[in-house]
């Protein structure tokens, strides 16, 4: 199917690594004009160096300021943005007695605001211009409590009505907002979480990876690359009917009706 992307626009935030990675490098084979931003200037120069053509910048984007610095630099080099994919920023998994105030808010911060952070600057200049897609990779855990992701689940909820809030507000101004919410996919966050429910179950990582497993009814994990062939398809204009809503990538591992 060709999904028209080529020479468009794309910012994916947290495009170092995991479905961030994938997302960058689907895009570029697509012919997308491409930069990706990452908190860490390591991680930014090992997604360069394995994808070549791509801009990328190190910034934490749980700092509005930087966020706002970073996307006027991607306009700068890239020109237009048509097309954000948010896959940054991951809240800590934290068993629920090691939980504090502080655990949420850091929750709050890693995830949430390094999203609306970069949505804010993107958003109102779409809307000026009449077209743009915003893609936020958010996560299951914000429709299914995991007690081992509480506050990360909490952020996880935020998004997918800011998502919805957005959509409706833009619109009328040509602007689609849309959410993409994976269950179990092979990257390190969620190895993180494994490593957490392991400890609270008092059980070794890999038997936790196969009660996980065990609980999708596909039989295996998400890759990366199967959740960014869906974010590609929702950010071309196939999908231009498509607004508002956050499509979980689980598996049927919870098969509700939405």
């Amino acid at each position: 199917m060709e999904l028209g992307l080529k020479g468009k626009g794309v910012v994916i935030t947290g495009g170092s690594k995991g479905i961030g990675f994938a997302c960058a490098r689907a895009f570029l084979e697509e012919g997308a004009r491409v930069g990706i931003v990452s908190r860490s200037r390591g991680n930014v120069e090992q997604a360069r160096a394995a994808l070549p053509g791509v801009h990328g910048i190190a910034a934490d984007l749980s700092d509005a300021e930087a966020a706002t610095g970073a996307i006027a630099a991607m306009t700068a080099h890239l020109g237009a943005i048509d097309v954000l994919v948010n896959s940054a920023g991951a809240a800590k998994r934290t068993p629920p007695d090691e939980l504090s105030p502080q655990a949420y808010r850091a929750a709050m911060d890693a995830k949430y605001f390094s999203y609306v952070n970069a949505i804010d600057p993107v958003v109102k200049v779409m809307a000026e211009r009449g077209s743009g897609v915003i893609v936020n990779v958010i996560g299951n855990g914000g429709k299914v409590a995991s007690r081992v992701h509480i506050p990360g689940g909490a952020a996880n909820a935020a998004l997918m009505l800011v998502t919805a809030g957005l959509a409706t507000a833009y619109a009328p101004r040509g602007v689609r907002v849309v959410a993409i919410n994976p269950g179990g996919t092979e990257t390190g966050r969620v190895a993180e979480g494994l490593a957490a429910e392991a400890r609270l179950a008092g059980i070794d990582v890999e038997e936790a990876r196969r009660a996980s497993v065990a609980r999708i009814p596909l039989g295996r994990m998400a890759s990366p690359e199967e959740i960014a062939n869906a974010v590609l398809f929702l950010a071309s204009d196939k999908a231009s009917y498509i607004t508002g809503v956050s499509i979980s990538m689980d598996g049927a591992a919870n098969p509700v009706v939405v």
